[in-house]
């Protein structure tokens, strides 16, 4: 027997809009002020079974797509609320066999006394199967995260292919941003020491007097606070990997002391005599140009030599740009899978994408892209969701400064305000690397440091 056709002008208009978005792959879902169920294509019976959208009329949308979105305080319920549409939401479709990922559009229908629209069913939800299809890794190391294109990374990438079976001290060079720590992490998870910890510890984010203590822990009684022995970074990495980033601002009389551990594999405790041996695998990091380094008898250079026994140099991503699409795709995927939406690039933002220089390289891409995801309003990042860094407009023009020194304000009050401001548009301007803001502002790094501490900015 033929289905019989809808008489009712209200069946009939969904059954227009059921069939427009059904063409597309849609399914499509009427809901009352109450979010139930109204109205449901056919189209939902091939992800719920047969006679499933007339079984769910009357039934809370919850009960189709769970309470995350759509539950008392769910972001959807409250944008529709709102009268405000939302697109690109990803919902998991459980089934008795299989789950679904689904993208879910969430919108306030407009009525007129001469719409279509039932005065019942007040906001439409239109669900499509999702297109995530997470971009896997290429080339060696694949499954390992990383998305690439360039040559100049493929070579990287077979450099740390072949430490997979050895155990050589490691030095990787390159800009901040860079994803150096990335890289480390990877080296250690593909070499023998895969099971052991992974400590990594940045030496420019410490006060030379602190450095010290943390690489190698201290006695009890070794100076003011000292209540009770700590083992150091070196003692926490044993039979695994300590990544020393940031080591070209490893001040020289604690260069000495590095060397004798790669030397000698012994270290003593701050304020203890007693030699403790360790096995911990050195992987080191640096934005700095260790040659020049040398060069200026700020860093030795015997201990220049003893790091860079297999030397990796990441190349910034303004000199690799067939790489910024792939990588941007990648942290969009990630930053949707926090958010719980499906989002997409239109040409023109990609465009912009591979236009900006990336300074700050693939921290500045990742910081980009989740602000881009929380401004976004629809399911397609556009350019004017981006930065307007990445844009190459300046939010605000920079006064003149006579000096780059960084006026130091009261300690509490309104001034303390005022400097925490200052502060952090000073890091933010620097990427946030305390050596070079401390540089730029005149002051030492421990004096910056204690600033940052002092006023919440750690």
């Amino acid at each position: 027997m033929a289905p019989s056709c809808p008489t009712d002008p209200h069946e009939i208009a969904f059954a227009a809009v059921n069939a427009a978005f059904g063409s597309l792959g849609r399914v499509c879902l009427a809901l009352d002020r109450q979010f139930r169920v109204r109205h449901a294509s056919d189209r939902l019976d091939a992800l719920l079974g047969a006679g499933a959208a007339t079984r769910l009329r009357g039934e809370p949308i919850e009960s189709v797509l769970g309470p995350d979105l759509f539950g008392e305080g769910g972001p959807l319920r409250q944008a529709l609320l709102a009268g405000e549409r939302r697109e690109g939401w990803r919902a998991l479709l459980r089934t008795s066999k299989e789950s679904r990922l689904l993208s879910v559009t969430a919108v306030p229908l407009q009525h007129d006394p001469h719409g279509v629209c039932d005065g019942d069913a007040v906001y439409l939800v239109v669900l499509r199967p999702s297109e995530e299809d997470p971009l896997q890794s290429v080339g060696p190391l694949a499954g390992a995260g990383v998305a690439y294109r360039s040559e100049a990374m493929a070579r990287v990438f077979r450099l740390v292919q072949t430490l997979q079976h050895g155990d050589a001290t490691v030095l990787i060079s390159g800009e901040s941003g860079t994803g150096k720590e990335v890289l480390a992490r990877m080296i250690h998870s593909h070499s023998p020491r895969r099971n052991g910890p992974f400590v990594a510890v940045n030496a420019a984010a410490l006060p030379d007097e602190l450095l010290e203590s943390e690489l190698f822990g201290h006695a009890r009684g070794a100076f003011t606070g000292a209540v009770r022995d700590r083992a150091g970074r070196f003692e926490s990495a044993q039979d695994g990997t300590l990544f020393l980033d940031e080591v070209g601002d490893v001040p020289l009389h604690l260069q000495v002391k590095l060397l004798r551990v790669l030397q000698e594999h012994t270290y003593e405790r701050v304020g203890d005599d007693e030699p403790r041996r360790t096995n911990a695998r050195i992987i080191a990091a640096t934005h700095r140009d260790l040659r020049r380094a040398v060069a200026a008898g700020t860093f030795r250079e015997d201990l220049y030599y003893r790091l860079r026994v297999f030397p990796v140099e990441l190349p910034p991503l303004r000199a690799r740009r067939e790489d910024i699409e792939p990588i941007a795709r990648v942290l969009l995927s990630r930053t949707g899978s926090r958010t719980g939406r499906e989002l997409r690039f239109s040409p023109d933002a990609l465009r912009a994408l591979l236009s900006h220089d990336w300074p700050g390289n693939v921290r500045e891409l990742e910081n980009a892209l989740e602000y881009a995801a929380t401004v976004c309003r629809g399911q397609t990042l556009q350019p004017e969701d981006l930065p307007p860094e990445v844009l190459g407009i300046a939010p605000h023009p920079e006064p003149p400064r006579a000096e780059p020194r960084f006026p130091l304000a009261p300690a509490a009050g309104e001034g303390a305000v005022d400097e925490r401001a200052a502060l952090q548009a000073a890091l933010a301007a620097h990427r946030w690397s305390r050596a070079e803001t401390a540089q730029a502002l005149g002051m030492s790094r421990s004096t910056l440091w204690r600033r940052m501490r002092a006023l919440g900015l750690e």
